[in-house]
C-alpha cells in the first residue's frame, strides 16, 4: 500500500444499503436495550442515528461534535461539543471506525456507553462493541452522502 495514498480500494455505500445496514444494526440494538437515548457522533454518525432512532422509537437523540480528518487526511481528533455523563445507558452510534482516534477519544469521555458504528476497519474495529460490515484498512467508504451519480463512459471509449 502507498503510505502517500492510504486508500487502495473504494467501498461504495448507496442510499438503500445504508438503510438496510442501519436497520440490521437496529435488530442488534433491539435485543441490548432498552436505550436512554442515542449519542450520535457528528457529521458521519447523525444519518445512521436517525434512522437507528427511528427504527427504535429513539426520540432522544444528542450529539457529540468531533473533527478529525478528511477524505485526504487523518489527524488528532477535536472535541467540539460533548454531553455531560458517563455515557451509560446510552447508544453511542457512528457510520465507521477506522483508525480509531475519534473512538479513542469518545470512548474515554463515554466509557459505559454501548458503543456501534454501522462499518468498522481493522484497526478500529476492537474499540467497537457491535458494527455491521467490516472493510479493509486500505478501503475509503464512500458514503452516499459524499457522492454523485455522474456519466461514467464505457471502457472501451476510455482505452482509445
Amino acid at each position: 500500500m502507498d503510505k502517500t495514498q492510504p486508500y487502495d480500494k473504494v467501498y461504495p455505500v448507496s442510499w438503500d444499503q445504508l438503510q438496510r445496514d442501519c436497520r440490521a444494526l437496529s435488530l442488534r440494538m433491539m435485543e441490548r436495550g432498552p436505550w436512554k437515548g442515542i449519542l450520535a457522533i457528528t457529521r458521519g454518525g447523525l444519518v445512521p442515528a436517525a434512522i437507528i432512532a427511528r427504527e427504535l422509537d429513539i426520540r432522544l437523540i444528542d450529539t457529540i461534535c468531533v473533527t478529525s480528518y478528511d477524505w485526504q487526511t487523518k489527524g488528532q481528533a477535536s472535541m467540539l461539543k460533548r454531553p455531560e455523563g458517563d455515557g451509560e445507558g446510552w447508544l453511542l452510534v457512528d457510520d465507521l471506525v477506522d483508525t480509531g482516534a475519534t473512538a479513542r477519544q469518545v470512548r474515554a469521555l463515554f466509557p459505559k456507553a454501548h458503543f456501534a458504528t454501522v462499518y468498522a476497519k481493522p484497526e478500529g474495529r476492537p474499540l467497537v462493541d457491535t458494527f455491521i460490515t467490516e472493510v479493509s484498512q486500505d478501503t475509503w467508504i464512500l458514503f452516499p452522502w459524499d457522492s454523485t451519480p455522474q456519466f461514467v463512459p464505457p471502457i472501451a471509449k476510455t482505452r482509445e
